[in-house]
């Protein structure tokens, strides 16, 4: 896990909101959160392998932060737990 995960997660669950990776960027930047649309685009898709968000309308791309998430949020569930990746980015 990453601060960028932390960041990704914490604007899903505040805004209870399914963003594309663009969308997500796009509103990532105007919040002043700077991760670039590659990284959030990366980060998606490992936190959807680590079940921590879950893809809405199919195969398109449009993710919302699953209860996993909630309880990773909550500290109900210790990055410990998870499975690394080994990814450092935003660290």
């Amino acid at each position: 896990m990453t601060g960028n995960d932390d960041s990704i997660l914490e604007y899903l669950a505040e805004r209870d909101v399914a963003l594309s990776p663009r969308g997500l960027d796009i509103n990532l930047e105007r919040e002043g959160i700077g991760i670039s649309y590659r990284t959030i685009n990366r980060r998606l898709k490992q936190l959807h392998e680590k079940g921590l968000v879950e893809k809405v309308d199919g195969d398109k791309g449009w993710y919302i932060i699953s209860d996993k998430g909630h309880k990773y949020l909550e500290g109900d569930l210790d990055a410990s737990e998870l499975e690394d990746d080994g990814d450092n980015d935003g660290q």
